[in-house]
């Protein structure tokens, strides 16, 4: 497979349901653990990638959508001043986010839909994004493929997601806080550590960004650049499609 690989899966099929389902049982609590694992840096990661797409943002007329949503995190953020939408194939987390955004009043429209196949036309957006939830498709080539498709000509993909740190000291001591610390904190707060062994082991498995960037250069995007954030344990990734 070219995508996520949770131990047992032998299918795309059979990988995008454990996938889901792990999500489904994580929901209640995923919010709190994110926050407290990432001590609330995951806010600031959310917000470099708003302010990367600002000029998208800005236009009245501008078409976003937010894939693999989660509990809304990145849509509020996205949200704030013009309606954007959020699309995500876990129910459960889509209770909770269409429950933050009501809360919010936030101009927001959450759907259910596998990021695979989008019930979307093709090129209707300018701007598609994903924030920690890339790495868990089933497959990667299709993801990108999927992105392109609905992008317009000139539209933007923005990927946030966690990778391998590029300094191997700094790296050992992350790495080893993923092994130890967090399976059993996330374990511990979510009541589901199989989920955060997973995590952490995705991350370890997903391909570094530079590899990434190749990846999406193949799949028809021009203009593709990243930046690390805190210390290259994430990397945002842009790009235009041709």
């Amino acid at each position: 497979m070219s995508g996520t690989t949770p131990e047992g899966a032998r299918t795309e099929q059979e990988a995008a349901r454990w996938v889901r389902g792990m999500f489904g049982r994580v929901a209640g609590r995923y919010d709190l653990a994110n926050h407290l694992l990432s001590m609330n840096i995951d806010r600031y990661w959310r917000a470099v990638t708003v302010r990367r797409v600002r000029k998208i943002l800005d236009r009245p007329d501008a078409r976003v959508l937010d894939i693999c949503c989660g509990t809304g995190d990145l849509v509020l953020a996205l949200a704030k001043g013009r309606q954007v939408f959020g699309s995500d194939f876990c129910h459960p987390m889509l209770v909770i986010a269409r429950d933050k955004i009501a809360q919010r009043r936030a101009p927001a429209v959450v759907f259910e839909s596998d990021a695979l196949n989008l019930p979307l036309r093709d090129a209707s957006l300018d701007l598609i994004t994903v924030a920690f939830g890339f790495r868990n498709l089933a497959n990667y080539e299709s993801g990108l493929a999927e992105m392109s498709r609905v992008l317009r000509p000139g539209g933007m993909a923005a990927i946030l997601e966690f990778t391998n740190p590029p300094n191997a000291v700094f790296g050992n001591v992350y790495h080893l806080y993923c092994r130890r610390v967090l399976p059993w904190i996330g374990g511990l707060i979510s009541g589901s550590p199989e989920a955060y062994r997973y995590l952490p082991e995705s991350v370890r498995k997903f391909p570094a960004a530079p590899e990434l960037a190749t990846k999406i250069r193949e799949a028809g995007f021009d203009d593709v650049s990243f930046e690390y954030l805190t210390g290259g344990i994430v990397a945002l990734h842009l790009a235009r499609k041709k």
